[in-house]
């Protein structure tokens, strides 16, 4: 047993008479490790820009209520009313009448 934790230590399983298996297992290993770093960094990658783009998403729906909000305050009647005030346009004081048309059937 501590023969065997020495030949360990000392990397004898590398340089011995069947060492190229073992070079094949280090070998495989190594690459399945770089896969597994390089896919963990995408992942990572791919949640920060989730994280940005949902930021962003948040930003433009503020955007969004406060120009519907601004526009809605715009087109409201009093505000309509004040603005064309200095060129003499007033709200009607009589209100609308409907008018219908009767159509014949003159076929």
């Amino acid at each position: 047993m501590k023969e065997g934790i020495y030949h360990i230590l000392k990397g004898k399983f590398l340089v011995s008479d069947d060492a190229m298996k073992n070079w094949r297992m280090i070998i495989f290993l190594s690459v399945l490790a770089i896969i597994m770093i390089a896919s963990s960094h995408r992942a990572d990658k791919k949640v920060h820009e989730i994280s940005k783009l949902n930021t962003e998403v948040k930003a433009l729906r503020s955007e969004f209520v406060d120009t519907r909000l601004e526009v809605r305050k715009r087109i409201m009647e009093s505000a309509v009313t004040h603005k064309v005030a200095d060129r003499g346009l007033r709200p009607p004081l009589v209100p609308p009448k409907k008018i219908r048309v009767k159509q014949n059937n003159t076929d």
